[in-house]
């Protein structure tokens, strides 16, 4: 790889900060960001995929650049790629500006999508990759777990008090968490394609399970698929807030239930039942997500929904929120996960604490050991 210019190092943070501004709205699209440099090093265009079926991030910079792309240099958070779908590829978009070349963050892994790099250099242009993919990467978390494993990117997110009680032992559980960091949560449903919960928490709550933010009106929200895991078809009832229309609705129930009482509710999935006879088989829900187009999970269950997922080692990240608050009794974050022994732990590495308000963000991914061989990502240049 040639050594890489101060000016596409800047350029890169750049990028993939312009690449943030597209979650929750490129689904099943990347994010991604592109900073077009002019032949002196100067920015002359930046752009980012802001929706998917529109102009992908490279496009939108080349637009910005004009003529003064012609000779300069493209820094883009992901390869570019080399296919027709719904726009043309961006590898002959470059070609066709006249850049000389491209410094790209992280490898296109889509079968379908990949080869830009090789197209351009096999045209003359100069291409160098991995630069800043660790940051690029993590960025775009959802959709490379996604395209890598063929289902969809699982966050678990909770909240709790400091001795970890989601709830008093009367049951009562509004509110544990501070305003701040309720706030934080409508954040993290309006970036995820698909918030789920459980049959207790829909009797318990009778969650909306929309997003709200501040500042933006409804219509600026994009609102997740709203799932419910009801095995037995008894948890959602006609009225429920989670079928009120402000966004899409999915039902999961078990494939030998009697599900005719919700026909013209929401629309149903039939999934088979856990190995162990408890519960729905979360593996074939998350393949019926992806089916539908589904890259990223916002998982909102309580503690049995919370413990089968992690059962299924289908949980890629967790949020806890928790709570400068005491309870002393009431039930746990989560329910039983099939680990008896503390051998068989699933272990975290915390890679990130933020106050929200009088409580404390813990954002933690499984440790390297707890997580399915994935492909090594280069070293920053």
């Amino acid at each position: 790889m040639a050594t890489t210019a101060p000016a596409e190092t800047a350029a890169m943070r750049r990028a993939i900060e312009l690449a943030a501004r597209g979650l929750g709205h490129t689904s099943p699209n990347p994010v991604v960001g592109c900073v077009v440099l002019d032949a002196q090093g100067r920015t002359a265009g930046e752009g980012w995929h802001q929706r998917a079926g529109g102009p992908h991030a490279e496009v939108h910079a080349l637009r910005a650049a004009g003529e003064r792309a012609r000779g300069g240099t493209a820094v883009v958070t992901l390869e570019p790629c080399n296919h027709t779908g719904r726009t043309g590829p961006c590898a002959q978009a470059l070609l066709d500006a006249g850049i000389a070349r491209v410094v790209y963050a992280v490898a296109d892994p889509t079968p379908d999508a990949t080869g830009g790099a090789a197209t351009l250099a096999a045209a003359g242009v100069e291409v160098a990759g991995g630069l800043l993919a660790k940051e690029a990467a993590a960025g775009n978390e959802a959709w490379l777990t996604a395209a890598r494993h063929r289902r969809p990117f699982v966050l678990w997110k909770y909240a709790a008090t400091l001795d970890g009680r989601i709830a008093a032992a009367d049951g009562t559980s509004r509110w544990i968490s501070s305003p701040e960091s309720r706030a934080d949560v409508h954040r993290l449903r309006a970036e995820a394609d698909a918030v789920i919960v459980g049959s207790g928490t829909a009797r318990a709550d009778d969650p909306q399970l929309g997003a709200r933010i501040a500042g933006l009106a409804d219509a600026e929200v994009t609102q997740p698929l709203r799932v419910v895991i009801d095995s037995s078809a008894s948890a959602v009832k006609p009225g429920a807030r989670v079928l009120d229309g402000t966004a899409p609705t999915l039902i999961a129930v078990g494939d030998h239930t009697d599900a005719t009482h919700l026909q013209g509710l929401a629309p149903l999935v039939r999934l088979p039942r856990a190995a162990g006879g408890v519960g729905l088989d979360i593996p074939a829900l998350l393949t019926a997500l992806y089916e539908r187009d589904v890259r990223s999970v916002l998982l909102e269950g309580g503690p049995t929904l919370a413990g089968a997922f992690v059962a299924a080692r289908a949980v890629d990240k967790v949020v806890g929120y928790l709570a400068p608050v005491l309870l002393g009794a009431g039930p746990t974050a989560l329910g039983d996960a099939g680990i008896t022994t503390l051998a068989q732990a699933l272990r975290l590495e915390i890679t990130d604490t933020a106050r929200f308000g009088p409580d404390l963000r813990v954002t933690a991914v499984p440790a390297r050991n707890d997580l399915p061989d994935l492909p090594d990502l280069p070293e920053e240049n």
